[in-house]
């Protein structure tokens, strides 16, 4: 088991290694940000200054290797304040190694550098961001495990039937539509449209309630003829809305389109808000919650067509139980494994509602950075989320190792 352990560690590091290496020479083939960050009218003199400042005037190589110095656990620094990798440059603490002539050897956690604009530590900025969107990412996968959860059952109990339907309708739609356009669309409907008061037709909901019963009562002697009865049925329900507009007035929402996980009050100071979370991890959680649920569905009717299944029906016990005990513990390894997967996914992918509903977060902070050019923010932003993903497939493959010992066998 622990040979395994070193093997996938030794991975997760590899490819972290290779995330770094991409992303900074992605970034570092931007064009130089010294004019924009000192201003038209500066002089050349003040540009230089910024581009030393910021190392911009070493060469391509020479900044990889200061940036994975500065990566590392274990860095080697210079005790002159002039060196291009001073001691004094580190805003992070560190503690001393060893030390020969003017070279210190330190342990320190990971530094990011600094920001273009603020200059503050990027390790920091990412540090008051970073729990926003994690606590977002969290009610959003627990929103989806368990409603993708309970409508898996249902879609599985009731395959071919109208539920089963329904719920392959709604997931088709969570998968294939945009996270940005599912945002504005959840921010207008439950924000604004439905904040003060949600309106039901009085005549739609009949339509329903007697679409349910005839499709229980009545059978019609073709589809043709079925068609038509329900285009008649929809039509005069129509009409009568369009005549006699009646309507069931329901409390709104009271949901806001934007804010953060925290707010300020003039007398009370910074307090949670947890309202403010409702909208944002319903929009985040509802494509995961559509694959969750039709994993959960594909994999339920496998296993309910197995003999064990149907010997624990030949012995007499209720649905309930072949269901709870036999099929539903059976089928729950793709969706365990789907979540996994999920919950760092949904950190990558909370840009755009965060942008939308204006949360206060890493997507948020990531979406401005970009806009301003804050390269370093930027950068440590993606650094941080890849290294999220390599911890949570590591641990998930040591997960299942510890399960199940042929995958350390077979890996």
């Amino acid at each position: 088991m622990l040979t395994f352990f070193l093997r996938r560690f030794l991975y997760g590091l590899t490819v972290l290694f290779g995330v770094v290496t991409l992303v900074f020479f992605l970034f570092g083939l931007v064009p130089d940000p010294s004019r924009e960050l000192a201003g038209q009218t500066e002089s050349e003199e003040v540009v230089e200054a910024i581009r030393k400042k910021f190392r911009l005037d070493l060469s391509l190589g020479e900044r990889y290797v200061l940036f994975l110095n500065d990566l590392s656990p274990v860095g080697i620094y210079d005790r002159n304040p002039e060196s291009r990798k001073s001691i004094d440059d580190l805003t992070i603490g560190y503690t001393l190694i060893a030390e020969r002539h003017e070279h210190v050897w330190v342990l320190k956690p990971p530094y990011l550098g600094r920001s273009f604009l603020s200059e503050r530590s990027v390790s920091a900025i990412l540090a008051d961001a970073l729990p926003g969107t994690f606590i977002l990412a969290l009610a959003s996968i627990a929103f989806a495990m368990i409603t993708g959860i309970l409508l898996g059952i249902v879609s599985a109990l009731n395959a071919g039937g109208a539920p089963d339907r329904l719920i392959l309708l709604f997931s088709s739609v969570g998968m294939s539509g945009p996270s940005f356009f599912m945002a504005i669309l959840i921010a207008w409907a439950g924000g604004y449209l439905w904040h003060e008061q949600v309106n039901f037709s009085v005549w739609l909901l009949a339509f329903l309630a007697l679409m349910v019963v005839c499709s229980r009562l009545v059978k019609f002697t073709s589809p043709k003829a079925k068609k038509t009865g329900w285009l008649v049925l929809a039509s005069v329900c129509a009409a009568l809305w369009v005549v006699f507009p009646s309507s069931i007035r329901l409390p709104g929402t009271g949901l806001p389109m934007n804010g953060s996980l925290y707010e300020v009050d003039v007398w009370e100071g910074k307090k949670l808000a947890l309202s403010h979370l409702i909208l944002p991890a319903l929009t985040l959680g509802i494509r995961p919650l559509a694959v969750v649920s039709q994993l959960l569905r594909n994999s339920m009717l496998e296993v309910m067509g197995q003999e064990y299944v149907r010997t624990a029906r030949a012995k007499g016990l209720s649905e309930r139980a072949v269901v709870m005990r036999h099929v539903l513990r059976n089928a729950l390894n793709p969706v365990v494994t789907a979540a996994s997967g999920w919950l760092a996914s949904m950190l990558a992918g909370a840009v755009f509602v965060e942008f939308v509903f204006g949360y206060k977060g890493l997507g948020l902070e990531v979406f401005r950075s970009l806009e301003k050019n804050d390269l370093p923010v930027v950068m440590g932003a993606v650094i941080v989320i890849a290294a999220i993903f390599v911890v949570i497939n590591t641990l998930t493959d040591v997960l299942y190792a510890w399960i199940d010992p042929r995958v350390r066998l077979y890996s």
